[in-house]
């Protein structure tokens, strides 16, 4: 499922309006401090970017993988590390659930990841 073209372009203009007027603001603060400000996290937990590649069933947004990659490339106009912030919930971190994960693990995982409560990651090892 993904958003209509219409509703899909709000989206898209929010994103670009937050990135001007919310993250370039705050590119000194982050190289400086080496964090995202929580009030920014935030404002990115209410925007749904926590949630855009999760479907709409579990809270997130549900964008098709191309609209994904249009909402990345606007929030690579300000520095990469607002973009990390969301960047493993949007991508293994739950792709993995999605693709692998039981009823029971989708419902309990996802709409926490979707909504930012839930930080995630993956990781790898190999014999040696």
């Amino acid at each position: 499922m993904s958003l209509d073209q219409e509703t899909f372009q709000l989206l898209k203009d929010s994103v670009q309006r937050f990135v001007r007027e919310r993250l370039m603001p705050a590119e000194d603060h982050v190289e400086e401090h080496d964090e995202v400000p929580a009030d920014i996290v935030s404002d990115m937990k209410e925007l749904g970017l926590f949630g855009l590649s999760i479907p709409e069933e579990f809270g997130g947004i549900g964008l098709t993988l191309a609209q994904e990659c249009e909402v990345a490339y606007e929030l690579g106009h300000t520095a990469l590390a607002f973009r990390s912030v969301v960047g493993t919930n949007i991508g293994i971190g739950s792709q993995g659930i999605l693709m692998d994960g039981t009823a029971e693990q989708k419902a309990e995982y996802l709409p926490r990841i979707a909504s930012g409560d839930l930080i995630v990651s993956f990781a790898l090892t190999e014999p040696d």
